[in-house]
């Protein structure tokens, strides 16, 4: 037996809580915070036999799409708030971060 943890954007958790559910496959979902844009993000934690590992990454992988998106990047160019100054950054967000782990001992009460 396995558990999968799936870090996500909180844009794709709705699409993948339906597709997860469609294949059968039971997950709690959990609030989750970090990354570059400090932006919201859900922690799926699914467990499954071994053989169903890979079912559950290909519905990760066809429900989590990367995007670009603009964040405002703040620069100091000298002492003092008349140094601060802001500018554009692209940057790449979403797909999904995923572990796959062992589990040693399951128990349901």
């Amino acid at each position: 037996m396995k558990i999968v943890m799936a870090i996500v954007q909180d844009k794709d958790s709705s699409e993948l809580s339906r597709a997860l559910v469609e294949a059968n496959l039971r997950s709690t979902k959990l609030a989750s915070t970090g990354g570059l844009l400090r932006s919201g993000s859900t922690t799926f934690l699914i467990g499954v036999e071994d053989e169903r590992v890979q079912d559950v990454l290909d519905v990760i992988r066809e429900n989590c799409s990367q995007r670009e998106e603009t964040m405002m990047q703040q620069s100091m160019l000298g002492v003092g708030l008349d140094g601060l100054m802001s500018y554009p950054l692209q940057v790449t967000v979403g797909g999904a971060t995923v572990f796959v782990l062992p589990v040693e001992q399951f128990a349901q009460f």
